[in-house]
């Protein structure tokens, strides 16, 4: 995904946050991992500290993995921030 198109997709999903949520507020990430350990870890790593309650679900052929992280963020530009961080991670896919 080029730059454009993502600062493009964080403005609108900055927009959408402050309109629909009182903050701070829980926030549900939901990502979809390939099986590899050390991948999943890396998302753990990321949410490391902040209270969050990670919940892993493996695919029926064990390919993938689904990770829902259900954590307090304070506004919308820390919920940016993680999906940033979380994009730099290769292979990995935001729902």
């Amino acid at each position: 995904m080029d730059n454009n198109k993502s600062d493009e997709f964080y403005q609108r999903l900055k927009a959408q946050l402050s309109d629909t949520t009182l903050w701070p507020s829980k926030y549900l990430y939901k990502f979809i991992v390939p099986s590899e350990g050390k991948k999943i870890k890396a998302i753990e790593d990321i949410f490391d500290n902040t209270g969050a309650v990670i919940k892993t679900k493996e695919s029926s052929k064990g390919t993938y993995t689904s990770v829902s992280i259900l954590v307090n963020m304070k506004n919308p530009d820390a919920v940016i921030a993680k999906y940033k961080e979380v994009s730099k991670i290769e292979g990995v896919i935001s729902l």
